[in-house]
């Protein structure tokens, strides 16, 4: 971390459950509240492996643990598979449009199915307008809402910071229904491919937990940069 980073304050939780790995106790950095969340401080940050949840910027800081690694993946040099390949195949009928954040009744609809289809078992469950709103819904500069739709009906949505140093893929919700178009993995491809439009350097995908199943499919994007010991490894 910078001089400049290290003179910024930040807190640490109490020790509470981990959400990824059962019997754990999990340690969670913020950085202080009334800190302005500005463009180029929270770049400099996602490059230190912190990431953003509401208006809150965070890293974990457990004790005993480095299960947690940040992972991000160049937005130039893909090497798709197999799979990877009949995924854009599979969602080229789709458009794609850029939205500021908002609460309507269609969003919101999209992501209490989401949640309650895919994620009955998280912290998440059972969703409510203000989870949403507050986790979701900022009026911050940098923030997107990418609507993934086919012919008008709205199939996924993928919550997208865009900074300089990249797009941080904040949080993906979409039909379940509409399992065989593997929305989630696309959304990630479709951001690769947008940082490289924009000349953005890479797609920040938050944190690879190598024990944690529901972790396993960022390591699906390579080549991958993992931070380890405060440096960017590139993994292919």
């Amino acid at each position: 971390m910078t001089s400049a980073l290290a003179r910024l304050k930040f807190y640490a939780t109490q020790p509470h459950e981990c959400s990824y790995l059962p019997d754990e106790q999990a340690t969670t950095l913020f950085l202080d509240p009334s800190q302005p969340m500005e463009t180029e401080l929270y770049a400099s940050l996602s490059e230190a492996g912190f990431r953003r949840s509401g208006d809150h910027l965070y890293r974990p800081h457990c004790q005993d643990c480095t299960a947690c690694v940040p992972a991000r993946v160049p937005s130039v040099g893909l090497t798709l598979s197999r799979q990877q390949k009949r995924i854009l195949k599979r969602n080229a009928d789709l458009e794609v449009q850029a939205a500021r954040p908002a609460f309507t009744d269609e969003y919101y609809s999209l992501y209490a199915t989401y949640i309650g289809t895919r994620h009955a078992d998280g912290d998440m469950y059972p969703p409510n307008q203000e989870q949403f709103n507050t986790f979701l819904v900022r009026n911050l500069p940098f923030c997107f809402f990418y609507e993934f739709r086919l012919n008008g009906k709205l199939l996924a949505i993928a919550v997208t910071d865009i900074l300089p140093n990249g797009l941080s893929a904040v949080y993906t919700f979409y039909d379940p229904g509409e399992e065989r178009r593997s929305l989630g993995r696309y959304a990630i491809l479709w951001q690769i491919a947008e940082a490289a439009r924009l000349r953005l350097k890479a797609v920040y995908l938050g944190y690879w937990i190598k024990n944690c199943r529901k972790m396993n499919y960022k390591t699906e994007y390579r080549p991958i940069e993992l931070l380890i010991n405060q440096r960017w490894v590139r993994l292919t």
